[in-house]
């Protein structure tokens, strides 16, 4: 949703900030690539522990800091988002499969939201 386009860049800068990955799942499947069996470009189901054997400079699971280029052309607001993120201590955030995305200041909050959305 493009209200919550500055939390989850605050997200991100406050990882980068804290020298932590970014850990960004389109960063992953931007390097996963076209997926023939379902003719798609995001692989989905997908485990978690996939993203470990994508030996790749844009798996942000891997390898610290930014990809080493854009992953996409994003829209204005994902730019005003990425120049003014929203204030927040959030570290985490999850899609709850509806559009909208949780979001946590510690690992045991985003555990709880994992288990509380992916069932």
């Amino acid at each position: 949703m493009a209200d919550e386009r500055p939390l989850i860049a605050s997200v991100y800068i406050n990882r980068l900030k804290r020298n932590m990955r970014l850990e960004a799942d389109p960063t992953v499947q931007y390097a996963m690539g076209y997926q023939a069996k379902t003719g798609s470009w995001w692989k989905t189901p997908v485990a978690l522990e996939e993203y470990s054997n994508i030996l790749s400079p844009y798996n942000t699971y891997l390898n610290d800091s930014l990809p080493p280029s854009p992953i996409c052309s994003p829209g204005l607001s994902a730019i005003r988002a990425a120049f003014d993120p929203a204030k927040t201590d959030y570290l985490f955030f999850l899609a709850r499969g509806d559009g909208t995305h949780v979001f946590a200041k510690t690992f045991e909050e985003h555990q709880a939201n994992i288990a509380k959305y992916q069932k």
